[in-house]
């Protein structure tokens, strides 16, 4: 079947989620200043998981145009990475209210990881329903942030219990290695245009 149903649920249920996460930005009681900047922790967590949703969205729009077909097992990877980033809003919200405690931004951290190993999962699954030729592995060939990725994820959720300013550091630090659409997949698109020219 074509891609076209999975991107379009996808693009609706992360919409839900944004949208779930900035109902959960409240208004100050008071109109200060000073009431305003006490929603920081809140705002900053809002602004991480954004980012992270974004990058999910962004990525997920491009490695669909090397995989313009899929079966059911891909429909069922697709579902577990929407499972995961779905939970993202609860431990945005519980990580924001609770000023960045050491529990809560574990959870966070362990919040951003599941996704990751879906998303990797759901890699997988293309790569072995498109077969020896799979266009996707060769586009991705070694995936160096794959493998950093997780590796920050571990060390944030254990720096949470020591240090979560350097928790939370460590996952924007995953956002910015992914934040640029991935170029190999642009690579491969563009060759592939030029051969089909």
């Amino acid at each position: 079947m074509g891609r076209e149903r999975l991107t379009a649920f996808t693009d609706g249920v992360l919409a839900i989620i944004v949208t779930i996460m900035v109902l959960e930005l409240r208004p100050p009681h008071g109109t200060s200043l000073h009431d305003l900047a006490e929603l920081t922790p809140v705002f900053l967590s809002y602004v991480l998981s954004f980012l992270y949703v974004a990058i999910y969205w962004n990525n997920h729009h491009h490695f669909f145009h090397l995989a313009p077909r899929v079966d059911g097992a891909v429909l069922w990877a697709n579902m577990h990475l929407l499972f995961w980033l779905s939970l993202v809003p609860f431990t945005t919200a519980w990580m924001g209210e609770n000023h960045f405690a050491p529990v809560p931004t574990a959870v966070y951290g362990a919040s951003l990881l599941a996704p990751a190993i879906a998303w990797v999962i759901m890699q997988t699954t293309i790569i072995r329903m498109q077969g020896a030729d799979s266009p996707l592995r060769k586009a991705l060939g070694r995936d160096r942030k794959a493998v950093i990725s997780p590796i920050l994820y571990l060390s944030g959720i254990g720096f949470s219990f020591v240090n979560t300013a350097v928790a939370g550091l460590m996952y924007l630090a995953v956002a910015l290695i992914w934040l640029i659409p991935d170029r190999r997949i642009e690579t491969a698109l563009a060759a592939a245009e030029g051969a089909s020219a």
